[in-house]
């Protein structure tokens, strides 16, 4: 039997074509999507940056750990069930105010996705929009969002473990029962 074309009735007996029916997923991925979207983030940023001296750009690099700090929307969306790297982050930071970064860089590497970096990207054009952060700040994490590096997506992870163990406060000074 020939394989089924995309204008002819699905085998599934539903009476819809092929390319409507039965999850057929055409065009670009949603990953595909937002790293694309990213990429046109950060591209747009690259003018922005190019006229700041390397002094400028060693505070905006320092500053991108208090980012977290400023919003919830900055904070990673973790996983719903907690893994043993989650459990074993929360117990550090819970423990210690010396914290992991090994068991923070092992949790970030398992959030750190494309659709992660975008709403992370999109989060800081929007405080951006508002006001709650520079031009200049907004400019350099989306650039390091669009890169390979992880600074701002650890700094994520940890503001996010810290508020959701209840060591720090959320940005608007509440402090979150554990």
């Amino acid at each position: 039997m020939s394989a089924s074309g995309r204008n002819q009735p699905c085998p599934c007996g539903s009476g819809r074509k092929v390319k409507r029916c039965c999850g057929q997923q055409r065009g670009p991925s949603d990953d595909q999507l937002a790293r694309a979207r990213l990429a046109t983030l950060a591209a747009a940023c690259v003018e922005e940056l190019g006229v700041l001296s390397k002094p400028t750009i060693a505070h905006l690099w320092k500053g991108l750990f208090d980012l977290p700090g400023v919003d919830l929307s900055l904070h990673v969306e973790l996983p719903a069930l907690i893994g043993p790297d989650l459990h074993r982050l929360r117990e550090v930071i819970a423990d210690d105010a010396e914290i992991g970064w090994d068991e923070v860089t092992t949790v970030t590497n398992q959030v750190d996705t494309p659709g992660q970096r975008l709403r992370l990207a999109e989060a800081l054009v929007r405080l951006r929009d508002e006001r709650r952060i520079s031009r200049q700040q907004a400019a350099f994490a989306i650039f390091e969002l669009g890169g390979e590096t992880q600074t701002l997506l650890m700094a994520s992870v940890f503001h996010t473990v810290s508020v959701a163990v209840g060591v720090s406060d959320t940005p608007g000074w509440l402090h979150l029962a554990a």
